[in-house]
């Protein structure tokens, strides 16, 4: 590996390390964390999923903890979301 594919992948792993302390941080969803980092939501997975697994296990359990509560709570937030769109609406 030459010095500059060196420094590529060790800028990927420290976005990798900070946008896990992010989501648990602020408990925020993965939507969120790409948004917050300008990057993809397939790239927030890859960097929690597969890339901090092989840097830092604890805190991709972590973040996977995190991750794991708001998947089971996005439906509830979907309605929530579609409620407050009803009840805004004005009667013609």
């Amino acid at each position: 590996m030459n010095n500059c594919s060196a420094v590529k992948y060790r800028q990927i792993e420290e976005r990798a390390a900070e946008v896990a302390h992010y989501i648990v941080d602020n408990n925020a969803t993965v939507r969120q964390a790409a948004k917050a980092f300008g990057i993809s939501k397939s790239t927030v997975h890859k960097d929690v999923a597969e890339r901090l697994l092989k840097i830092n296990p604890a805190l991709a359990e972590e973040a996977r903890k995190v991750l794991d509560v708001n998947k089971q709570e996005r439906h509830l937030r979907g309605g929530l979301a579609t409620k407050e769109k009803y009840l805004h609406k004005t009667c013609k």
